[in-house]
């Protein structure tokens, strides 16, 4: 672990290789697992504001639950985070022509409906971003089913933070991720 700025940062992420391999897992970290995308109070202000231009990409199983529980929820422990479809996949999941599970949202901005990706912490992924009061905690997530994306970015060598590049600067900023590179160049070559 190292310190940049007001964060804490795993060495993992430098030293773990990672492309996402859609084709082998099929989008399975939006199905598998136990509880929605984790957000932040802004993003419920974004999620409340966009559904009605994210409607339509959305399945109807989606659609349900969103209208029944809202656009995001609040678990027992304070923490927010997206709506599941009966606990199991996120409720803004749609499935392409070979049932590829792919964020509806993200289809959204990708079609120029709206002008917001996804989650960052979705955006962020293999990456979590634990927040504390003095600092932001940034680790590397491993988790078997994405055993094919650590085995494909191996053989391309791309590391895990050059493979979330464009999220981390969405997160932290362009400076932050210009200092990360430094920090990489100057200790991890």
């Amino acid at each position: 672990m190292f310190q940049l700025g007001k964060t804490i940062v795993s060495e993992d992420i430098i030293e773990k290789d990672f492309i996402c391999n859609l084709s082998a897992c099929k989008g399975a970290c939006c199905v598998d697992g136990d509880a929605g995308a984790p957000l932040d109070e802004e993003e419920t202000k974004i999620l409340d504001a966009i559904y009605p231009k994210v409607k339509p990409f959305l399945r109807k199983e989606g659609i349900e639950v969103l209208e029944a529980q809202g656009t995001w929820v609040k678990t027992t422990y304070g923490e927010l985070e997206t709506p599941l479809i009966n606990g199991g996949e996120c409720a803004y999941v749609i499935f392409d022509e070979k049932n590829t599970a792919l964020c509806g949202i993200e289809e959204a901005y990708n079609q120029g409906e709206i002008s917001w990706k996804k989650p960052v912490s979705c955006h962020l992924y293999p990456i979590r971003v634990k927040e504390y009061s003095e600092f932001s905690a940034v680790n590397y997530e491993k988790w078997e089913i994405c055993n094919d994306a650590c085995t494909l970015g191996k053989e391309l060598q791309v590391p895990v933070y050059k493979f979330v590049k464009e999220a981390l600067i969405r997160k932290f900023g362009e400076d932050w991720y210009a200092e990360l590179e430094k920090i990489v160049e100057k200790n991890f070559k």
